[in-house]
């Protein structure tokens, strides 16, 4: 897209770029989830002590997201994303003292003595290098092939939740096909479950069913919206229904594989928890695909969160996931939701604000009362949420 210097730089059109930037309407917005899960994501896979998303404004960087780096906006010049967005790959200095360009940073001199930096361009839809997400350690350290592929994916992961909202079409049959008809109430059990669409197709789906006495839950969020988004989700669903005899890993190393085939270039990712429940032992297995928003809500009103045990799906890393477990007690009720449910939620107390609800409502109403904050807030993002309660 830009011409490159001699010495190997993009060419930056500033003007373009920075009109990239704030076409994106994210620079000084409040804390996003969404961003902050990758963030907190990539500090964990990399074990690094410090993650940004450093957005590159006209005379400064903002950090849309960081842990472990308390610096929300420093000055642009001498920024080290601002070499970052110069390139056309990942950027990865294995020791900052080393390198003459960033030697004298007095992030290097000084606190937090910097000694390593990776960062991979951030792109607006239209392929604007906007910013970087940058690991950084205060030690030297190397990052191999593997490993600079992972940063690439999660850069382009980030991207997808900062680009706009774009237009949602009309296919409302594509949204029909993604509902189940009617969810199963088996012996002991109480199923309930729903979706609000932000326009006419949800890039959310879910899906409850019944066999041999276990109960199949999935719930899937395709990184954006509309009719892509839509039919993308059908197809996820399509496959985790078929073939009703393969085990829970093989139903998603399956479904994971059939999406890098047919989407891994489009960097439409979809984040996906599926679980089988015995329904007489209460028995959880359950894979969780970089989603990370599912909860047990216990009889004594405590709430376990069942952590996420893979990437998401289409990254196209070879990444195997693994089984989690839990239990469900009587009394107890599974509880998952989409992203698009942090939109009413205080992240400050999200557990106190659920629990209002559960206490006015009761859990078996808790699902409609959220679709109903849903579409009085208008929330700009998909809401979905399902709930299957052990009772007996």
């Amino acid at each position: 897209m830009y011409p490159l210097s001699e010495e190997g730089y993009l060419m930056l059109d500033e003007k373009r770029r920075q009109r990239a930037l704030d076409s994106l309407h994210v620079l000084d917005t409040p804390p996003d989830e969404r961003v902050d899960r990758i963030t907190r994501m990539a500090q964990q896979i990399f074990d690094v002590p410090m993650v940004s998303v450093n957005l590159l404004d006209r005379e400064r960087q903002w950090s849309k997201s960081s842990a472990g780096f308390d610096a929300p906006e420093v000055p642009r010049e001498g920024a080290f994303c601002e070499v970052t967005i110069n390139q056309t790959e990942t950027l990865v200095i294995e020791n900052l003292e080393e390198d003459a360009r960033f030697a004298s940073s007095p992030y290097v001199t000084e606190a937090p003595n910097l000694r390593f930096y990776a960062g991979h361009p951030i792109e607006a839809p239209g392929g604007e290098h906007v910013g970087a997400l940058c690991l950084m350690d205060t030690k030297p350290r190397q990052l191999d092939d593997h490993e600079r592929d992972l940063l690439e994916d999660l850069a382009h992961w980030v991207q997808t939740e900062l680009a706009q909202q774009q237009e949602l079409d009309h296919a409302v049959v594509i949204q029909r096909a993604l509902a189940p008809r009617d969810l199963p109430q088996p012996a002991g059990f109480t199923v309930t479950a729903g979706t609000v669409p932000a326009g006419c197709v949800s890039g959310d789906f879910h899906d409850v069913i019944l066999r041999e006495g276990k109960l199949r839950v999935t719930l899937a969020d395709v990184m954006g919206k509309g009719t892509g988004a839509g039919i993308i989700a059908s197809a996820v669903r399509a496959s985790m229904r078929t073939t009703p005899g393969r085990s829970l890993l093989a139903t998603v190393a399956e479904t994971d594989k059939l999406l890098e085939q047919d989407v891994g270039d489009l960097s439409m990712f979809v984040t996906l928890f599926c679980a089988d429940i015995d329904t007489a032992s209460g028995d959880i297995s359950y894979v969780d695909g970089g989603h990370s928003l599912s909860f047990i809500h216990r009889a004594d009103g405590g709430w376990d969160h069942l952590n996420s045990t893979g990437l998401p799906l289409a990254m196209g890393l070879g990444e195997p996931h693994r089984l989690g477990t839990a239990q469900l007690h009587p009394g107890d009720a599974l509880m998952c939701c989409s992203d698009g449910v942090l939109d009413l939620l205080d992240l400050q107390d999200p557990f106190a604000q659920a629990d209002d609800v559960l206490a006015k409502h009761g859990v078996d109403e808790a699902v409609q009362e959220t679709l109903r904050r849903a579409r009085k807030a208008q929330v700009p993002d998909d809401v979905t949420v399902v709930v299957i309660r052990r009772d007996s």
